[in-house]
């Protein structure tokens, strides 16, 4: 069967393309087009076809994923599951079953049973489980166990994959010849790989067979998501040349991946400050050829754990102003906990928020008219559509309703002392054109 990248090179539109084009409110023409030259993806997968589609690329609003998964420490099926569905009811767009603890088939399995999100995974992760519970050591990890694993994940229906192709020995030199970082290496796969190769003396194989890992997912039409193993943990880590040049090889085998028929999403960086993520976007897009960027948060400061979901989204925000596409929501565990189903709702709801301020500047013509109308109920005093224009309609009602104040037409903010209603009265008179 023909990928989405092939059909709309060939000019056919189809079903996915056309539901993306009706929820963006886009032509089906400018879908079609975007699809077909790769700056447009949609995360599928020919055996299990998620029921929400979510198109993520130029043009388009800005994706959120939500990630869960078990950890050595914790392994509840059940939790999981109500974590992905939580996140699912949240708003997320995708989800990633990152899981390295329990039986990893079946927690992955449940979690694409339960919800109807495009779902993703990190094959690296479950093949070195494998390999240290069959040998018990990481390192002898098999390279057909590997790329096996990585059809029984497609198989089973991954939407997208993050794969840790860009990952290879002249990296590793750069990384070393810096002096090594302030902040270590932060990606689980990234290490774990990176040890394989040490201990091996061995090229990475996802990066020297390429093509085996593009043929595999290109047959499910799985999105090949070119994951930053070495991406910065540290804000002072952040634009090294470790992760520049992982960067720089990711954004080349996208173009390698395109060319073969295969959807290719490219991944960002999880630690920038705020002043260095225009210039990052910037670099990914000239050298990928505007393929989808992917953004892991990116958190602004080191220096705020238990509201790294804040320190993220303010990253996210600035992010997608810039033209990054899906944005990985960060919990407020982050770099504490596994989160739980509570830490899921917020970080879904704070980079979703985050989300939606970029893109109020990245198309301001089309993304502030709610924002507008959403200034008129409140000088008006129209609380039932400020609730309906609200993100989280039910979070401000319940907020309102748990002070409800004595006259209903203002809140407890105020009361008495209303603003909104003192010069509404004052200038009721002088509202004219849209104002209204």
């Amino acid at each position: 069967m023909l990928t989405q990248i092939e059909s709309a090179r060939q000019g056919i539109l189809t079903p996915q393309m056309a539901a993306v084009a009706q929820v963006e409110q886009l032509s089906p023409d400018y879908i079609l087009q975007m699809v077909a030259t790769g700056k447009i993806v949609i995360p599928w997968n020919h055996v299990r076809k998620p029921a929400r589609i979510a198109g993520i690329g130029k043009g388009l609003s800005t994706k959120v994923n939500a990630s869960i998964g078990t950890s050595s420490d914790i392994v509840d099926y059940a939790a999981e599951v109500a974590k992905a569905r939580a996140a699912q009811q949240a708003g997320a767009d995708t989800l990633m079953e990152l899981s390295v603890g329990g039986d990893l088939d079946r927690v992955r399995r449940e979690v694409i049973a339960a919800v109807e999100l495009p779902v993703g995974n990190v094959p690296l992760y479950q093949a070195f489980c494998e390999a240290a519970r069959k040998y018990g050591d990481p390192n002898k990890l098999d390279e057909e166990l590997l790329f096996d694993l990585i059809e029984r994940q497609c198989a089973d229906g991954m939407a997208f994959m993050a794969v840790h192709c860009g990952i290879n020995l002249y990296t590793i030199e750069r990384l070393r010849k810096q002096g090594y970082r302030y902040g270590g290496l932060v990606s689980k796969g990234g290490v774990s790989m990176v040890a394989w190769m040490l201990a091996n003396n061995r090229e990475n194989p996802l990066y020297e067979k390429f093509d085996r890992v593009v043929a595999i997912l290109k047959k499910y039409d799985t999105v090949l998501s070119l994951g930053n193993g070495l991406r910065a943990g540290a804000i002072h880590d952040s634009s090294d040349r470790a992760q520049i040049q992982e960067l720089l090889i990711n954004c080349e085998l996208a173009e390698i991946g395109r060319d073969m028929g295969c959807q290719m999403l490219v991944e960002g960086p999880g630690h920038v400050p705020l002043d260095e993520v225009e210039g990052n976007i910037q670099l990914q897009k000239r050298m990928s050829g505007g393929a989808p960027y992917y953004m892991l948060g990116p958190i602004a400061t080191d220096v705020a754990p238990g509201f790294d979901h804040i320190t993220a989204a303010i990253g996210a925000a600035q992010s997608s102003r810039y033209g990054a596409d899906l944005i990985c929501y960060i919990t407020p565990a982050e770099h504490l906990a596994l989160p739980t189903e509570q830490d899921v709702r917020d970080g879904v709801k704070a980079a979703k928020v985050a989300a939606y301020i970029g893109d109020m500047n990245k198309y301001p013509e089309k993304g502030r008219q709610r924002d507008k109308e959403m200034s008129k109920a409140r000088r008006d005093l129209d609380w039932e559509k400020q609730f309906q224009l609200a993100l989280y309609p039910e979070d401000a009602r319940a907020i309102r309703a748990s002070r409800t104040p004595e006259d209903e037409a203002t809140c407890t903010m105020c009361g008495d002392f209303c603003a909104s209603r003192g010069a509404g009265k004052l200038f009721a008179g002088d509202l004219k054109g849209d104002k209204i």
